[in-house]
């Protein structure tokens, strides 16, 4: 198996308009592009009003997807400027090539990694994989030519894959090639670079059906490993555990001070789980500072923000000493997965307690359960309307979609997937309003 280069990987190429590709020599780079066209962009804004873990604020301010996407961001940033410095000093061969570019593309892939999930977190994608396997939806499975590799699309349903395709995919009336993007950057979004008959009990994929030949196009151009052709798997592109990194940082991190904020944490208890990243000499230096900072929630991001500088040191060192596994596409598991002891348990005991006490939380379960009624109802009146679209309550339906959304496609996997690109588009809010209207609790005003 040959293993994957630097130079093949980065790629300022843009998909959709290679035709037009070449070497741009500007004031902000291709991959700085990339970032501004996804913080411009209305999916991406939409991600303010769509849950993280806690419902959406009362009186206290707590993560959002926007938020969360944007703190991903710059830890990414972060780790892929530090990745770059230590590598070029290992490599200075590669002075000339994109690799002092790779901060840039990361945070980039950061702030669009959530952007295909649907309202409701979790349960959103979890309401729609399993009206497909276990609902109403799972009678089509014998309508309309769904072979298994497009059903296997809809029972694994994935916010990853589902990015993918928000990002590459020309809706109606928009142009070729989706958001534009370098190949890089789409390519260091994909976490899971296989296709969903792949996707197992844990139901990761990274493309659907309808965009396996745009990945294939992608990896192949960049060089990636093809682990098989049938079906579609490689290894994943380097900048993917960087991203993942990123993520797996600020969630673990950011949840525990979401959960301080709403007291379901004690101050005490969140102060020992961060302060467990460190050595006890660390340890008293970082107490010594709460006699000047005396403000408890202060104490708390401080304590945060050291720690995430601990972790982006642990992940920066992890990337750069499996280097030749990661390249080689041999490298199992994450980058988290290979930090110190110490940090690495402290990491496990936040993981422990979030799983016992935030995941497990009545206002955190309420929105789950909520959400995950929401979706089903809006599933099942959408998914009949596009099966039956000459009736009077399809017509309706149907007419509140947008132009974009391609709902009178031909095929019955196209106009499922435009109920699904349609769902995973809302907001939580516009998701529960629509519910209610649906439903009759909640009418327009009349003058």
């Amino acid at each position: 198996m040959s293993g994957m280069n630097w130079q093949t990987l980065l790629s300022t190429k843009r998909f959709g308009l290679e035709e037009f590709h070449s070497e741009r020599h500007e004031n902000r780079s291709e991959f700085q592009r990339d970032y501004d066209r996804l913080i411009f962009s209305a999916p991406f804004r939409r991600l303010q009003n769509k849950t993280q873990v806690f419902p959406l604020p009362g009186s206290v301010f707590v993560h959002n997807r926007l938020t969360h996407s944007l703190e991903v961001s710059c830890v990414g940033r972060s780790l892929g400027n530090d990745v770059a410095k230590e590598l070029l000093g290992r490599h200075p061969e590669l002075q000339s090539s994109y690799l002092s570019e790779i901060g840039s593309i990361v945070s980039a892939a950061c702030l669009a990694h959530d952007m295909g999930n649907p309202p409701f977190g979790h349960s959103g994608e979890q309401a729609i994989s399993t009206f497909f396997s276990e609902g109403k939806g799972e009678q089509l499975r014998t309508r309309g030519g769904l072979t298994d590799a497009r059903w296997n699309d809809f029972t694994h349903f994935e916010g990853n894959a589902n990015a993918f395709r928000l990002l590459t995919h020309q809706f109606v009336g928009r142009r070729k090639g989706g958001f534009v993007l370098t190949y890089s950057t789409l390519a260091s979004i994909v976490k899971y670079p296989y296709s969903s008959s792949l996707a197992g009990k844990k139901s990761k994929f990274g493309f659907f059906a309808s965009e396996q030949e745009s990945f294939r196009r992608i990896a192949d151009e960049l060089g990636m490993t093809r682990l098989n052709d049938a079906p579609l798997k490689y290894a994943r592109h380097p900048l993917v555990y960087l991203v993942e990194a990123a993520d797996d940082i600020c969630y673990q991190l950011m949840d525990l001070e979401d959960a301080h904020k709403l007291r379901i944490l004690t101050t005490d208890e969140t102060k020992r789980l961060l302060l467990d990243y460190f050595p006890p000499e660390r340890q008293a230096h970082l107490c010594d500072t709460f006699e000047i900072v005396r403000d408890l929630n202060e104490q708390i991001a401080y304590l945060r923000s050291s720690v995430v500088g601990l972790l982006i040191g642990e992940c920066t060192d992890a990337f750069v000493r499996h280097e030749a596994e990661i390249l080689a596409g041999s490298f199992e598991g994450t980058l988290i997965g290979h930090i110190s002891p110490r940090p690495a348990e402290a990491y496990r005991r936040c993981a422990q307690v979030a799983k016992e006490k935030i995941y497990r939380a009545r206002d955190v379960l309420d929105i789950e359960l909520a959400g995950y009624r929401i979706i089903t109802t809006l599933l099942e009146l959408m998914i009949e309307a596009v099966c039956y679209p000459d009736r009077l309550y399809s017509r309706q339906l149907i007419n509140r979609v947008s132009e974009q959304y391609d709902i009178h496609a031909a095929g019955l996997y196209e106009r499922i997937q435009a109920v699904l690109d349609y769902l995973s588009g809302m907001t939580d809010v516009f998701a529960l309003d629509l519910y209610r209207k649906i439903n009759g609790n909640s009418l327009p005003q009349i003058s």
